[in-house]
């Protein structure tokens, strides 16, 4: 299948996925295996994925540049292991059938699919306590994607980390980008996502704004650390008045 781009830019991706099937009775689990090899032009840049799915979950894919498996978790390597080279054999079959397929079709144009995305925390957001930002890109088509953070309109970069990107059942893709930061009150987060089917080049998500709680002020604190103290006196006055109030009753009865 070939991609055109916005402008002048392509992608051509062979891509090997289980066929749809009619429906059928429902069943526990699932694992997919997901192929693809695919060249872009005029950068002529290539990148190939094998990737492996359990009920949705990634378990690793293939790093056809460095030729290696990626564990979505490292412990899982602990209870199983995988053979890299029968994924880039797979991979090394689908670049030459994709070259072949080139030469004898006429690229017909097919649309790009834009993505949606949104940015969540992964935990609830106390000011002070470190969390993760998740960028969740969906349903977009070719596999050819840039996330980029920013905080406060400066550029982020450190710790952050994505999935490959998974396949979803519709043969369109979605990516996750994590953020690791520390909310603070004031900080205004973007998630910016560039695809060729976005009509501007790109698209931002913003998080941040009315999101964090406002502290209270520290003149604030001071007037309800004051009330307290005020009202407690007054708790212990109003005790000692009202016990001698009691031993006086309890006298003048016992002259009676």
């Amino acid at each position: 299948m070939c991609v055109n781009g916005a402008g002048s830019p392509s992608s051509c991706c062979g891509v090997l996925k289980p066929p749809s099937l009619s429906p059928s009775p429902a069943v526990e689990d699932t694992l997919v295996e997901l192929d693809f090899f695919q060249e872009s032009f005029p950068s002529e840049k290539k990148s190939g994925e094998f990737l492996l799915e359990f009920d949705n979950e990634e378990i690793l894919h293939v790093d056809w540049e460095k030729k290696q498996n990626v564990w979505r978790l490292p412990d899982f390597q602990r209870f199983t292991s995988f053979e890299v080279q029968g994924a880039l054999a797979n991979i090394a079959v689908m670049k030459n059938n994709m070259e072949v397929l080139m030469k004898r079709s006429n690229r017909t144009r097919a649309l790009n699919v834009a993505p949606s995305a949104t940015v969540y925390p992964e935990n609830a957001v106390e000011l002070g306590d470190p969390n993760v930002l998740i960028c969740f890109v969906d349903r977009f088509s070719p596999p050819v994607l840039n996330v980029t953070w920013l905080k406060n309109n400066e550029v982020v970069s450190e710790g952050v980390e994505e999935t490959d990107f998974y396949p979803s059942v519709d043969n369109s893709f979605r990516k996750f980008s994590y953020l690791p930061f520390v909310p603070e009150q004031g900080d205004i987060y973007v998630c910016q996502v560039e695809h060729w089917g976005i009509p501007e080049g790109k698209m931002e998500k913003i998080w941040g704004k009315h999101r964090a709680p406002s502290p209270i002020p520290e003149t604030m604190e001071n007037v309800l650390c004051a009330l307290g103290l005020a009202f407690g006196i007054l708790g212990i006055i109003a005790g000692t008045i009202l016990f001698f109030k009691a031993m006086r009753m309890n006298d003048r009865r016992g002259f009676m």
